[in-house]
């Protein structure tokens, strides 16, 4: 199993970084727009933004005197691919495991209930 996913869903175990990743899902931000939406300081932001970008899951651009941030196309690509590995290869368990018939040893003797 790649590693990748893993290492990115961690990056989105933290409430903050998840609640970050949300809001950039919906809009690219400035560290100011973020902390205005968080009940976290600037710096905070800017931390939690260093750990998304550093993780592949944000870029940034200049504007002007500030910088603006946004998901990143390619790192939530990726993310998306190992999700649906995973997600397949639990649905093809499940499928296998409710085509296979029960275990007659398993099943109670007749009279002996």
């Amino acid at each position: 199993m790649a590693a990748y996913g893993e290492s990115t869903l961690g990056l989105l175990g933290d409430p903050s970084r998840r609640a970050i990743f949300e809001l950039l899902a919906r809009r690219p931000c400035s560290v100011q727009e973020l902390a205005d939406a968080l009940p976290i300081s600037r710096p905070a932001v800017s931390q939690h933004l260093r750990v998304l970008r550093e993780g592949g899951l944000v870029v940034s651009e200049a504007d002007g005197t500030r910088r603006i941030h946004r998901l990143d196309p390619d790192g939530v690509t990726a993310l998306r691919a190992w999700l649906d590995g995973v997600w397949s290869d639990a649905l093809t368990g499940f499928h296998k495991l409710a085509e296979t018939p029960p275990d007659v040893s398993d099943e109670p003797l007749e009279g002996n209930s």
